[in-house]
C-alpha cells in the first residue's frame, strides 16, 4: 500500500493532522501538500502553480514503492487565501507563503519543503521522498 492519501480542510485540519502525526511511524514519508482549494464554477484549482505541481506530485508518490502518507490541506478560496492572518500562513509549526507547498514531515518538524515556484520538479520531489 505505497501511497495513502488522506484530505483535510480548514475546518477540519487538527483533527485529520493528530491522526496523520499518529501514524507516521508507519511510513517511510510523511508529506503534506497545502493547497487552493477548486474553483466552483469550473471544478479547477483557482491556483495555476497547482494545476501545474498537482499531476507531477501524485505521478511520483504514487510510483515510489514505499509507504508514503501525504496530506492534502486546502487553504479555501482565493480571499480566504490572501488573507495575511491565514490560520496557516501565522502557525508557527508552517509558515505558509504560497501555494502549492510540499512538506516533509518527521519527527513532529519540518524536514524539508517545496515552495510554490518548484513544487512541479520532478528531481526536487524525489530529493524530498528519499
Amino acid at each position: 500500500m505505497p501511497l495513502k492519501m488522506v484530505d483535510a480542510t480548514l475546518g477540519t485540519f487538527d483533527g485529520v493532522f493528530e491522526q496523520f502525526r499518529l501514524e507516521a511511524a508507519k511510513n517511510k514519508a510523511n508529506l503534506i501538500l497545502f493547497l487552493a482549494d477548486k474553483d466552483p464554477s469550473t471544478s479547477l484549482s483557482w491556483c495555476p502553480d497547482c494545476l501545474r505541481a498537482e499531476p507531477v506530485i501524485y505521478k511520483k508518490l504514487e510510483a515510489s514503492s514505499d509507504d508514503v502518507a501525504l496530506l492534502r490541506a486546502y487553504v479555501g478560496d482565493r480571499p480566504t487565501w490572501r488573507n495575511p492572518q491565514h490560520p496557516w500562513r501565522v502557525d508557527s509549526r508552517f509558515k505558509l507563503t504560497g501555494v502549492p507547498t510540499l512538506i516533509r514531515w518527521e519527527d513532529e518538524a519540518i524536514k524539508g519543503r517545496l515552495e510554490d515556484h518548484e513544487a512541479h520538479v520532478e528531481r526536487k520531489i524525489d530529493a524530498l521522498i528519499e
